[in-house]
């Protein structure tokens, strides 16, 4: 069972790395996508985030105060 692990397409390692490798570079290149969308998306949003952030002060605020009067009371 486990020599039948090893192997890859009943082949040697061969096929196993040049898969390996192609999901690895999907990955990479795929990651890479994500990240200019998200600069691309703070870019273009940057006044909608900044209105996001000051909104969700006051919440912040308050779970921080509700967090540490649990904390005291213990």
């Amino acid at each position: 069972m486990a020599a039948e692990e090893k192997k890859c397409c009943g082949t040697e390692k061969k096929c196993c790395d040049s898969k390996k490798t192609l999901g690895m570079l999907f990955k990479v290149v795929l990651g890479l996508v994500f990240l200019v969308l998200g600069v691309w998306a703070i870019l273009k949003f940057w006044g909608s985030l900044l209105m996001i952030i000051q909104g969700g002060i006051g919440l912040f605020l308050i779970l921080a105060g509700v967090i540490t009067l649990a904390i005291a009371k213990e």
